[in-house]
């Protein structure tokens, strides 16, 4: 056991996803590794995973990170 464990601490009205159960928690009660969020409502926290499917590939698609001069992510 650890001698000092950190406690996992959240705001009320704080949801989260935990990627690793595939549910929605209110409040930080997994691992921050098995967790996305905070997010500000339920719904938010249950299309977290599709949230990340379109930003990421809003990101694979964006012009500015796939320049030929390699200043990628300098604006």
């Amino acid at each position: 056991m650890a001698l000092f464990k950190r406690k996992t601490v959240g705001k009320p009205g704080e949801w989260f996803f935990n990627v690793e159960t595939g549910t929605v928690e209110e409040g930080p009660q997994s691992p921050g590794k098995n967790r996305m969020g905070p997010y500000a409502s339920r719904e938010e926290a249950a299309q977290a995973l599709e949230t990340a499917r379109e930003r990421t590939s809003e990101w694979e698609n964006d012009p500015r990170w796939h320049d030929k001069g390699g200043n990628a992510g300098r604006g």
